[in-house]
């Protein structure tokens, strides 16, 4: 579950380079699972942290770009228990895990029938078609791993591989995890699910975001795949998010999300 708590200690009218390391830490992953750019949890005031602060506030229509009002607290906080509602109902099955997938994908910011069925086709093809969390090479041992991946402890692991010791660290600083210490909590479905949403809708694997290939106006499946490998097996997965965006639009329309 995401903590949050030090946000309750902020006073409403409080100027964002007043805060305490605590305070903005928490500020900080608040802004980050909303998908703003924070450029990193150090609890620090920066440029990226301001930026992306006064981005959020714009987007509300709620308060200066400086000054932590009431309504953003209400917003982040509300935020958080949504994030966390969304991490209880994690499950094992298949039709559990693509309920969960899509809707972490709305949360996050990715809500139209084609962005989900991309984030249905990366899960089903980076697990094998099983839809669980799983280790890069999983048919091989670890001793193998550890020979052969020059970035092991930190090798592919989740719904998409979660890969190097930075991108791990990355993870661990929004869930407020360990991630660096104990790899395998990205194993965890919860974190696999919060991952593979937020990496795809932020660019955070490879520098480009779901919704430049597959957005309002345009459905690239192809190059959607750049997202998460160059175009590696381009052609498999765009087939596969075919087939999950027919059953998807065989069900009741998704609803736009509010980040």
């Amino acid at each position: 579950m995401l903590d949050l708590s030090a946000l309750d200690k902020i006073t409403p009218g409080t100027a964002l380079p007043n805060l305490t390391q605590v305070e903005m830490t928490a500020i900080q992953r608040g802004l980050a699972i909303c998908a703003y750019p924070t450029g990193g949890i150090d609890g620090l005031y920066g440029p990226r942290t301001r930026s992306a602060f006064a981005e959020l506030t714009a987007d509300i229509g709620q308060g200066a770009s400086d000054v932590i009002s009431a309504a953003v607290l209400s917003h982040l906080k509300t935020r958080k228990d949504d994030l966390n509602a969304l991490f209880a109902e994690t499950g094992t099955g298949k039709s559990q895990v693509e309920q969960q997938i899509g809707q972490m994908f709305k949360f996050i910011g990715l809500p139209l029938p084609a962005q989900i069925a991309y984030g249905l086709a990366t899960t089903d093809w980076e697990t094998a078609h099983t839809f669980k969390p799983v280790r890069e090479a999983f048919w091989e041992t670890e001793a193998w791993r550890k020979e052969n991946l020059r970035y092991f402890p930190y090798y592919g692991r989740g719904y998409v591989q979660l890969t190097w010791k930075r991108d791990y660290s990355i993870y661990g600083d929004i869930l407020g995890l360990d991630l660096v210490t104990d790899p395998d909590l990205a194993l965890r479905p919860d974190v696999a699910l919060f991952v593979l949403g937020h990496g795809m809708k932020t660019g955070a694997f490879t520098g480009r975001g779901l919704g430049h290939y597959v957005n309002a106006t345009e459905t690239d499946f192809i190059n959607a795949r750049r997202v998460i490998n160059g175009t590696n097996k381009a052609s498999e997965i765009a087939a596969l998010a075919v087939g999950f965006l027919k059953q998807l639009k065989a069900k009741k329309p998704a609803v736009a999300a509010t980040r």
